[in-house]
């Protein structure tokens, strides 16, 4: 049973990672200057709050590669790791909570999945706010503050992004109600 615990998730690893890179093709809104609205989030943060934060950390940074061989912005090496793999990879930090998923009402896993989905994207949104002030900074307008450049120019994509995933997530939550990483571990030790 464990074997075929194993294949399945590498099997939905798979799949998340498909539909990410799907999901990022359809864009709500994009920023002249790089950063879009889409829902490439949604796959990862599912996978991590359903297997734990291990897996999506590896999900959204093989994402992030992948992004990479596909023809991302790339301008310097550093900013490529920051705005790809890192920034992605910390997005499967949403799954710090994924063992909570198994106790509680809809209600109590939507508030679950609303600070989970925040958890994760805040990262990623640091990681290109750390980025923009580094490798492009200099697109500041004479007297702003490259941070608070850097901050309202990620902003623009990235809270329209969260909240997004923070809905589709909610709904998406039945999902996760009784295939937690609590689950599934209760189950391998009855094995």
């Amino acid at each position: 049973m464990m074997k075929n615990m194993q294949i399945r998730k590498l099997t939905e690893l798979g799949v998340a990672l498909a539909l990410a890179t799907i999901l990022n093709f359809l864009k709500l809104y994009e920023m002249p200057q790089g950063g879009s609205v889409t829902l490439e989030m949604i796959p990862i943060i599912f996978i991590a709050l359903r297997w734990g934060w291990k897996e999506g950390a590896f999900l959204g940074s093989t994402y992030g590669l992948l992004q990479l061989l596909l023809g991302a912005s790339i301008y310097y090496p550093l900013q490529a790791v920051l705005d790809y793999p890192l920034a992605y990879g910390l997005v499967g930090l949403a799954g710090l909570v994924s063992n909570l998923f198994s106790k509680g009402s809809f209600k109590v896993r939507s508030i679950l999945i609303a600070m989970a989905t925040v958890l994760g994207a805040s990262f990623r949104f640091l990681a290109h706010v750390i980025s923009g002030v580094v490798f492009f900074g200099e697109y500041a307008p004479e007297g702003i503050d490259v941070w608070v450049y850097s901050l309202g120019y990620n902003a623009t994509y990235m809270i329209p992004q969260i909240i997004i995933t923070i809905i589709a997530m909610a709904l998406l939550s039945k999902g996760l109600e009784n295939t937690s990483l609590a689950t599934i571990n209760k189950i391998q030790e009855v094995e």
